[in-house]
């Protein structure tokens, strides 16, 4: 089994996915020192929060949770080249292992999408070749998680083509679960590399599907016809959480029809599953999201949500526009702005006084500052590979 060379630094950062990004100088060398004594005092933080007889962290969703502590510590920017992995990663890889089930799911109780997925892309990153079975078992239980309800092999319920949080019945897809479980595939799509023959037995993704899925969460009149779509310009390009659902606001239009207004979070969630489903970069649908994150820029909250979700916010922003190769954003207002440095600048002045960081919006479990701090060692961890 073989893994590229460049996948611990690519993977999760910056990939080839679009091309327009151009060189850069090195800049910011006093903020990047920073940055990295914030990181070793948030990892520092980490370590002692690590259960030191499983490995684990996190007693609700540990699966989750522990995969996203490997991540932070694996995109740790003050590891060099040829270090040894961390105890704590070795740990922590070994009680992923011992949680996989014969299906392939890898969690504990429930949600078996959002932990497997999370996990697989943690164990890509501290990969071992004593655990390619596990990995290829998650990565097919990924696959069969994707949703096909109705006629099957039809794209005939809203839900089709997306992925949930892995329930048995299958009644759920959105944009965050889709997410997470394309980024396992796009990267274990590695895995297969040197099967020859025996990777085409390999199940894959109904990328077709995906995208149609992706398409009907987009606010794009063109491309979706859903009742909900706003058609107002400011939603434009933007993403709601799935087809028929938001967590975002709801606006009553003169008719009498609801609007579902775009998001920020989600809205990096729908160009990253573009990214990872293979949508070219100078498709309609991807420059339209482009376009509408760009124009609500906002470093200091989760655009139409607030504090609601700010940190996972932080964290798929610096993926989304690592990985699309957006250096600079160009603000509805005419301001071109180096997002690395002020996002970076905003995270530090968030750290607290034992290295982490939380959220006092506490939806989806931002309180919890193993959560929160392990969203913002990514996100740095990201942010420094080109600042």
């Amino acid at each position: 089994m073989k893994i590229p060379a460049l996948f611990l630094t690519l993977a999760l950062g910056t990939s080839a996915a679009f091309p327009q990004a151009a060189t850069q100088t090195a800049r910011n060398e006093s903020l990047k020192q920073e940055v990295r004594l914030s990181v070793e005092r948030g990892l520092n933080f980490l370590r002692a929060k690590q259960n030191p007889t499983t490995g684990q962290w996190g007693d609700s969703e540990p699966v989750a949770m522990t995969a996203l502590g490997i991540i932070s510590f694996m995109l740790d920017p003050n590891r060099k080249s040829g270090d040894p992995v961390p105890a704590e990663v070795e740990k922590a890889t070994k009680y992923l292992v011992s949680q996989a089930r014969p299906d392939g799911g890898i969690f504990t109780k429930a949600r078996g999408n959002y932990n497997t997925a999370i996990a697989l892309t943690a164990l890509l990153l501290n990969n071992k070749p004593e655990n390619e079975q596990v990995m290829l078992n998650a990565r097919r239980y990924l696959v069969r998680c994707q949703v096909d309800l109705d006629e099957k092999g039809k794209q005939d319920n809203p839900l089709d083509g997306g992925i949930g949080y892995g329930d048995e019945k299958g009644m759920h897809a959105d944009m965050s679960n889709l997410t997470f479980a394309l980024e396992a595939l796009y990267y274990s799509q590695s895995l297969l590399a040197d099967k020859g023959d025996a990777a085409k037995n390999e199940p894959q993704l109904n990328f077709s599907a995906a995208i149609d899925f992706i398409q009907r969460c987009q606010n794009r009149p063109e491309t979706n016809k859903s009742s909900w779509v706003s058609k107002d310009p400011d939603d434009a390009g933007g993403f709601i959480y799935n087809p028929s659902e938001t967590r975002g606001a709801k606006v009553t239009n003169p008719d009498g029809s609801v609007a579902l207004r775009s998001y920020g979070s989600i809205s990096y969630a729908g160009l990253l599953s573009f990214i990872y489903a293979g949508v070219d970069q100078n498709d309609p649908r991807v420059k339209a999201v482009i376009e509408w994150l760009q124009n609500h820029y906002n470093p200091d909250e989760n655009p139409g949500l607030g504090a609601a979700g700010l940190y996972y916010y932080y964290q798929t922003m610096s993926k989304a526009l690592s990985i699309a190769k957006i250096d600079f954003i160009k603000t509805k207002d005419g301001r071109t702005v180096d997002w690395r440095a002020d996002i970076a600048q905003k995270l530090l002045s968030l750290q607290k006084g034992d290295g982490s960081w939380s959220n006092t919006e506490g939806r989806w479990m931002e309180s919890d500052p193993v959560l929160t701090t392990s969203y913002i060692l990514m996100a740095l961890g990201r942010i420094h590979q080109r600042l």
